[in-house]
């Protein structure tokens, strides 16, 4: 088993949605089929050509991808097939790597992406509501200082 971090190139993109489709679905349940379907058109269209995005390849097939914008994690998915394998660390490892303090926001409910996030040391900072889904969000901070 071959597992390699790399950034993001334009091929990788049924990939990156395929992950991001099948870890949605299951982190966010609570997410209507016209909110998955904007965001769907978004990726491609709008948040992969503004972020910085790497991606998680096993055996040569990319299971996850994390999207930073500056030190912000606009997004990391991994297919659930692969969760709790270290997938999703390795890509929060390359975003640390890169920027030593990170900020997320993460949906209340979404309790897969809470126990992440918490596991790797995040720490809340502050609650908001998002606005085109009336879910509560979270705010969280990781300073790499902290957890070393």
């Amino acid at each position: 088993m071959e597992r390699t971090i790399r950034q993001y190139v334009d091929k990788d993109l049924e990939g990156v949605l395929s992950s991001w489709e099948a870890a949605t679905r299951l982190a966010h349940p609570f997410l209507t089929e016209e909110f998955l379907a904007q965001e769907r058109h978004n990726i491609p269209n709008m948040y992969l050509p503004n972020a910085d995005t790497w991606v998680v390849e096993q055996d040569g097939t990319v299971i996850g991808f994390i999207a930073l914008i500056g030190n912000e994690v606009g997004a990391i998915f991994v297919q659930p097939d692969f969760h709790s394998t270290g997938a999703g660390r390795a890509l929060m490892d390359q975003a640390r790597d890169l920027h030593s303090v990170l900020e997320v926001e993460v949906f209340r409910a979404n309790a897969i992406g809470r126990k992440f996030y918490d596991n790797y040391g995040f720490q809340p900072l502050s609650e908001s509501v998002h606005e085109p889904t009336g879910q509560e969000l979270l705010r969280l901070k990781y300073t790499a200082e902290r957890a070393a």
